[in-house]
């Protein structure tokens, strides 16, 4: 037996004025066959899940295509067009497969298909006829949307958040193909679709009150003829008529079963909607309460989440931390500008600069600093844990460390999301030593700095990714759909199965 293997993510967030190009894509991965079993086999993504399950199996794997940006902005109709032709022609070489594991990212937008993901499942299931086996993976931050459902057989959100078992449900995947290929199972899928967005506050899976929504799910497959289920939490930063939270049941061959399950998951939402509304410290109250707190404390910045697709350069905390003179104290920047300009000084001078605020007016101002350059770095470090992202290599390009009185900014020229602690080890410093670290995330970081900061706060500060997501500009978003407007009665499911 033979399983192509298909990847397409990214994560887009609309609200955004800087597309995402191809150049986006070519900078991360832009792999063709063989090249994604080289990036992928034995890392921490689904993908490299995907080659193990199937070799667990004894059934061979065949790598088509692969393309992943870190999010940003709405991807060009050019560069989507280019991808999905690259796809495409790659899926045509290998016609004799028995099955395709895909995995999508679930929340990708495209300025000419804005529900992407469901848009080349879609195309992908046309290609090779309704009776070829599709399983799929999606990440839980997903916009889901009825034709992504329709075009595959399973799809399998990831459990966690942060994410630490994407490589578990890649496995997953590829054993419920296993068991489909060979006749022993069925699977049969269906969708809920609540008229309920989930605050990014709110979507840490190991907190309430999202454990207690897992902690169902977790239940359900317990049940007899459940292969799988899935909580997905949805992705708020993408304009689209799909933006919010939906369920996912897939049973062996019983649909009427797979509709109840998925629907007790969102009626669970449904009641406890009023739970999943996050109230947030400000910045003050926040660096107030991290004073009291025993560090190293982790400031959360929410509205600069650059894995929400933020630009990463937002200076609202650290004017704060300058302003106050707070001691001890490290900020990590997107400025490729300041970072070319230390590299100029080299390390050791004395500069005047101006770094970060400098990608748009959302995020906070330039900090006019007067700095030490400390050191110079080339910003490429690996990650060998289990970490949100399951990424192992990562270049946050030329990189420097600067000092300011008591606070350190690490200043990277590549937008970097704080999923691995390395990034702050690799560049000579030490997180342990720090009173506060500021980190460009919500939940993310979690599993990235759990195993050095003592506490974590998340802090209300405006952007692209604010945790107020009411205060977003929606224009094609459903209606109603709390906590934008309340809801009145029984709230209408909108259930898909596929047969």
């Amino acid at each position: 037996m033979r399983v192509g293997i298909i990847a397409l993510q990214h994560e887009s967030n609309t609200f955004l004025d800087r597309p995402t190009t191809l150049e986006d894509f070519s900078r991360e991965i832009l792999a063709r066959g063989k090249e994604v079993r080289s990036y992928y086999e034995g890392g921490h993504h689904e993908v490299g899940g995907f080659f193990d399950g199937l070799k667990r199996m004894e059934i061979e794997a065949v790598p088509i295509f692969a393309a992943n940006a870190t999010p940003g902005g709405t991807i060009t109709a050019d560069t989507y067009r280019y991808l999905l032709t690259t796809m495409l022609d790659e899926l045509q070489l290998h016609d004799e497969i028995d099955g395709l594991l895909v995995a999508p990212h679930g929340a990708a937008v495209c300025e000419s298909e804005p529900d992407m993901d469901g848009h080349w499942l879609t195309i992908i299931r046309q290609r090779v006829g309704a009776e070829l086996p599709i399983i799929g993976t999606i990440d839980p931050h997903a916009n889901l949307s009825a034709r992504m459902v329709d075009a595959c057989q399973a799809i399998i959100p990831y459990r966690t958040n942060p994410h630490v078992d994407q490589r578990q449900r890649g496995v997953e995947a590829a054993m419920l193909m296993a068991g489909t290929l060979r006749g022993k199972v069925r699977p049969t899928q269906c969708a809920a679709f609540p008229a309920v967005a989930i605050n990014i506050a709110c979507q840490h899976t190991e907190e309430p009150p999202c454990r207690q929504l897992i902690g169902l799910a977790d239940q359900q497959l317990k049940q007899g003829k459940v292969l799988s289920n899935g909580v997905v939490l949805g992705f708020p930063y993408a304009d689209v008529a799909e933006m919010g939270s939906s369920f996912i049941a897939v049973t062996d061959n019983d649909p009427d079963m797979a509709r109840r399950l998925a629907n007790e998951l969102a009626d669970y939402l449904i009641m406890h909607r009023q739970e999943f509304r996050a109230k947030l410290p400000g910045v003050e109250e926040a660096i107030d309460l991290a004073e009291k707190s025993t560090p190293p404390v982790c400031l959360l910045d929410l509205g600069d989440n650059v894995g929400g697709g933020s630009p990463g350069d937002g200076t609202i905390i650290a004017q704060s931390l300058v302003r106050r003179r707070i001691v001890g104290a490290l900020v990590c920047l997107c400025d490729p500008i300041a970072a070319k300009l230390a590299r100029d000084s080299g390390a050791g001078t004395l500069v005047e600069l101006q770094v970060g605020g400098k990608m748009d007016q959302l995020h906070g101002p330039p900090l006019q600093l007067k700095a030490r350059i400390r050191s110079l770095h080339e910003g490429m470090f690996g990650e060998t844990q289990v970490r949100h992202g399951g990424k192992s290599h990562y270049d946050m390009g030329p990189t420097a460390v600067l000092e300011a009185g008591g606070l350190s900014l690490l200043v990277h020229s590549l937008r970097m999301p704080p999923f691995s602690l390395n990034q702050i080890t690799s560049c000579d410093l030490a997180p342990e030593r720090f009173q506060m670290i500021v980190a460009k995330g919500v939940n993310a970081p979690l599993a990235a700095y759990g195993p050095v900061c003592r506490t974590f706060i998340r802090v209300d500060t405006p952007g692209v990714t604010t945790a107020a997501m009411i205060r977003l500009p929606f224009k094609h978003r459903r209606r109603p759909l709390f906590p934008f407007e309340e809801l009145i009665g029984p709230a209408v499911l909108k259930c898909e199965a596929r047969k």
